[in-house]
């Protein structure tokens, strides 16, 4: 109460006379300048495209880099058409509103969202490492050492309570959808399953990926936050095992006798198991949702104080300063190969109209802001045009009496200027030794339009 109450009060008091003063100074100035360039329309032209990463749901993943500082990032081609044939727009909107919402350094971040003729696109964290399942299954013997395990575990866990703080159920938690970055720390991926849970309320829908759902998933009985849950118990079993709970690796085996042994069946646990390993895992894969580990009224907080993660200090682990155990060698592929990459097929008969528009004007909105200011520090973009005069005075470019700078010519405008002032020297001269005039019509258009061009 305390807290709230001088919250309160300094709020009142900045914004009286303090923030008049601000508003009217340069360095209020300078913020908008930087606003209107976080608000510049994007397009694709903004981004060079690289390799293909993957594939999603409605088109390629792709690297590309920002040309103007050099950052890269993962682009998630989504097809109009595709779209459209699916009737997968609330599904694509979605994801993109969800990744909007959340700021967290354990679910990859979308940075801008923007349309070209044929696709929307999400542009997001690049993670080069890899994701879980390709380290599980293709690193040598499947599985993980314990650290690696406790480690990955605890990543997870930050990144469903940043979710559920911001009342987001995800969904589709399995290995395939966690990747590793450069320095192998994990993100949570693909958000197109995930959705917010009114406040309050349960919801109801039987989605996610077979082996990994909840008993109340298949049941199609009301839940909120419990199948994630679920699904960490799931990953942190196929993480030591070297296999999923209740289908062996490569095992042919129906839907039905899945959800049958995920329903009534309990998971057997070999030596790789320690004992926190497995009190934690019955813990999290216990059936009834009521009594599982992460959904009483303590929520993330009773899965992180468990024995398993005696040795994680979580307060380190959320500010990115605990060393991961395994660091992505940067010379390797921890992905297919491109041509391994199957092609999507042409989508055919399906036209877009004016409502098709619609939809993507609430989709391709540009930037989204903590993602794109993060980006202008890291590059270093922020320090080098984030210049004032000396001691501390007005700028030039903040100066309004000042007429503003004419922009510098380039190499190439350079170079084609005095290229054209040669011709006009020539014709000058041609001019003055010819009589008939027709010579110098035909270069002296070409002349003046490029020059006006380059200008």
């Amino acid at each position: 109460i305390f807290f709230f109450f001088s919250a309160r009060a300094v709020h009142e008091y900045l914004s009286g006379a303090p923030y008049s003063d601000y508003q009217n100074s340069m360095y209020f100035d300078r913020f908008l300048q930087w606003k209107m360039l976080e608000r510049q329309p994007i397009t694709k032209d903004t981004f060079r495209q690289y390799r293909v990463l993957g594939k999603g749901g409605f088109g390629e993943v792709c690297a590309c880099q920002v040309r103007a500082t050099g950052k890269m990032y993962a682009c998630k081609k989504l097809e109009k058409k595709r779209i459209k044939k699916r009737k997968g727009e609330s599904m694509a909107l979605n994801e993109k509103q969800i990744l909007e919402k959340v700021n967290s350094r354990f679910v990859v971040s979308l940075a801008y969202a923007y349309e070209t003729k044929d696709a929307l696109c999400l542009v997001l964290t690049i993670m080069n490492g890899g994701d879980l399942k390709f380290h599980i299954y293709n690193m040598g013997t499947p599985g993980f050492d314990k650290d690696r395990v406790q480690f990955y575990a605890a990543q997870i866990c930050c990144g469903l309570e940043h979710l559920h703080r911001e009342s987001i159920v995800y969904r589709d938690l399995k290995p395939e959808n966690i990747l590793l970055d450069d320095n192998g720390h994990i993100r949570i991926s693909d958000l197109g399953l995930a959705i917010k849970v009114p406040e309050g309320e349960l919801i109801r829908g039987r989605v996610g990926t077979v082996g990994y759902m909840a008993p109340e998933v298949i049941n199609n009985e009301k839940y909120a936050m419990s199948p994630d849950w679920w699904g960490l118990g799931c990953l942190v079993y196929e993480m030591t095992a070297g296999r999923s709970p209740f289908r062996a690796r490569k095992e042919r085996v129906k839907r039905e006798e899945v959800e049958r042994r995920v329903q009534e069946e309990e998971e057997e646990y070999n030596d790789k198991f320690t004992e926190d390993a497995k009190a934690i895992c019955r813990m999290l894969l216990t059936k009834d949702p009521k009594q599982r580990l992460g959904c009483n009224a303590d929520g993330a907080a009773g899965g992180k104080a468990h024995s398993f993660f005696k040795n994680i200090n979580f307060k380190r682990m959320e500010a990115g300063i605990v060393d991961p155990p395994f660091v992505p060698d940067p010379r390797a592929v921890y992905c297919k190969d491109v041509l391994d990459i199957e092609q999507f097929s042409t989508v055919k008969g399906v036209n877009l109209d004016q409502t098709d528009n619609d939809f993507y004007s609430k989709f391709a909105t540009g930037c989204v802001p903590i993602p794109w200011q993060n980006e202008m520090i890291e590059t270093e973009c922020f320090r080098d045009l984030n210049v004032f005069g000396p001691q501390g005075t007005r700028p030039p470019d903040l100066d309004w009496n000042q007429p503003p700078e004419p922009p510098r010519r380039s190499l190439l405008d350079r170079i084609f200027r005095r290229h054209v002032s040669k011709i006009k020297r020539a014709t000058k001269r041609a001019t003055r030794h010819t009589p008939a005039c027709s010579h110098v019509e035909r270069v002296n258009p070409t002349a003046r339009t490029w020059g006006h061009s380059l200008r």
